[in-house]
């Protein structure tokens, strides 16, 4: 029996060893097809890494906001390193666009509110068009207090509300 064995894994090893006779010119032929076929895959596996990245860029620039003081407009030093990587990436992508949305908090009339998140709108997109964003690639919208990120009635809230933020669009 353990002969049989060994007379049975010889012949395995045998037959596995052996190297099948192949025509040349179907081997190239196959080779050639295989690798287009691989440039395509990679190819679009990395636009799709590049899309993928650039939509995680987007998400993380649309995270950030530019806040502003009780009653104001005026952009506050600390959030000229949000504009400054706003306009990097604007500029950088000729086919994007950026909606800036003004928001206030809860107080003051419909109207006072509505026209202070546009104050707040131009005053940011000033600011972008300092560091070479075009006029033509970024659009004002003014929400008034009919956006809020919290809900609650103390300064908190209200601190978080008195925002305005960015919306980009590629395309």
């Amino acid at each position: 029996m353990k002969i049989f064995a060994v007379l049975l894994a010889s012949l395995l090893v045998a037959a596995c060893a052996a190297t099948p006779k192949v025509n040349t010119a179907e081997a190239t032929q196959a080779k050639g097809q295989s690798s287009a076929t691989t440039a395509t895959e990679s190819s679009i596996s990395t636009a799709e890494l590049e899309l993928q990245k650039l939509n995680a860029e987007i998400d993380q620039l649309q995270k950030q906001s530019d806040y502003f003081d009780y009653n104001k407009s005026d952009i506050k030093p600390e959030y000229q390193s949000v504009l400054q990587k706003e306009a990097a990436f604007i500029n950088a992508h000729l086919n994007d666009s950026v909606t800036l949305e003004g928001n206030a908090d809860e107080r003051g009339t419909e109207q006072y509110n509505l026209i202070l998140g546009e104050k707040r709108a131009v005053a940011t997109k000033k600011a972008l068009e300092e560091y070479g964003v075009p006029a033509s690639h970024i659009k004002i919208v003014t929400l008034g207090k009919g956006k809020p990120r919290l809900l609650c009635h103390e300064e908190k809230c209200w601190k978080e509300n008195r925002r305005v933020d960015f919306l980009h669009k590629l395309g």
